[in-house]
């Protein structure tokens, strides 16, 4: 897949290397740095350094209540929130000028941290429900933007589902860009149709009933885009890989003769049950396509939804 562009992810600083954690160390992730940093362009943040804390600096955490929480040093109880929100509020602004297509955020962090970051209390312990602020504001200014935690991309599945939702948001965000007519929109969710089976045969069909209706066109393409990246959202299992996989035979059974068809059905069932990656069974269904030039499939997006290189479909 070739792109007239490169797309821009969002990051947190100390994952790319840079000395900005609190104690003047950082967070290195060679996944990230290394290998990422090859098909995308980096927008490094750090809230702390960037709203004017130095490094090193007395450490920090979250208190009080978990859906507006309150930032305080831990040593000396400064209150930093207000500083960290006005920061917070004119980046957001900058980042949107720069199109970003997902972000990376640094676990557990009070500011950058996504999911499960500890809130403390008065009284027991505390609470594992809070969000940093700045990744709070984030997700709040942009809600379709992919985002996720550096230490949950060590999940094959999980940062399988992002990367593919990095490259799917870029595309519908090019697409959009480009003033579709309605037309155009059918075609782009053709093209997606088993890409979109694959995370949620139910989106999928909401989609069509969606694109098949009577909406004005801005409003249409709205509706489009906040479910489209519903979908993607939603991982993509070996049952509904399956599904997709079985649908495809059926574009070939004029074609493939029986121990072919078997051939591909015992792959199949070995990607089902586990024992194989999912590239095994997609990169026959590939060579059958190009062999026999079957054109609704060329056009279908999963079959190389992001660059093969980045081998995200390699895992059992």
């Amino acid at each position: 897949m070739k792109l007239s562009h490169q797309i821009v992810l969002g990051v947190s600083s100390c994952l790319l290397g840079q000395h900005v954690r609190y104690d003047g160390g950082h967070k290195l992730n060679h996944y990230i740095a290394d290998l990422l940093s090859l098909y995308f362009d980096f927008v490094p943040v750090c809230p702390e350094i960037e709203c004017g804390l130095p490094t090193p600096r007395e450490a920090m955490h979250l208190t009080g209540n978990p859906a507006a929480p309150r930032l305080i040093t831990a040593r000396t109880g400064h209150d930093l929130t207000a500083q960290m929100q006005d920061w917070c509020a004119q980046r957001v602004r900058e980042l949107e000028a720069l199109k970003l297509r997902g972000f990376i955020f640094k676990k557990n962090s009070p500011s950058s941290g996504l999911f499960r970051v500890k809130v403390y209390q008065d009284k027991g312990p505390p609470l594992s429900t809070g969000r940093g602020l700045f990744a709070r504001a984030v997700t709040h200014a942009f809600p379709l933007l992919p985002v996720e935690e550096e230490g949950r991309l060590a999940d094959t599945r999980l940062r399988e589902n992002f990367i593919e939702r990095v490259y799917g948001y870029d595309r519908l965000l090019t697409f959009l860009d480009s003033n579709p007519a309605k037309g155009e929109l059918v075609q782009f969710h053709t093209q997606h149709k088993l890409l979109l089976m694959a995370h949620s045969p139910d989106h999928y069909r909401r989609l069509g009933r969606l694109t098949a209706g009577t909406l004005p066109l801005p409003e249409l393409l709205q509706a489009y885009a906040t479910l489209f990246m519903e979908a993607l959202q939603l991982l993509a299992t070996p049952a509904k890989q399956t599904n997709v996989l079985m649908h495809c035979i059926g574009y070939f059974k004029k074609q493939l003769e029986a121990w072919e068809k078997q051939e591909l059905l015992e792959l199949i069932e070995r990607y089902r049950m586990c024992q194989l990656p999912l590239i095994v069974p997609i990169t026959l269904l590939k060579h059958h396509i190009q062999r026999f030039g079957q054109p609704y499939l060329e056009q279908q997006l999963y079959f190389s939804p992001q660059p093969d290189e980045l081998m995200l479909r390699n895992h059992a």
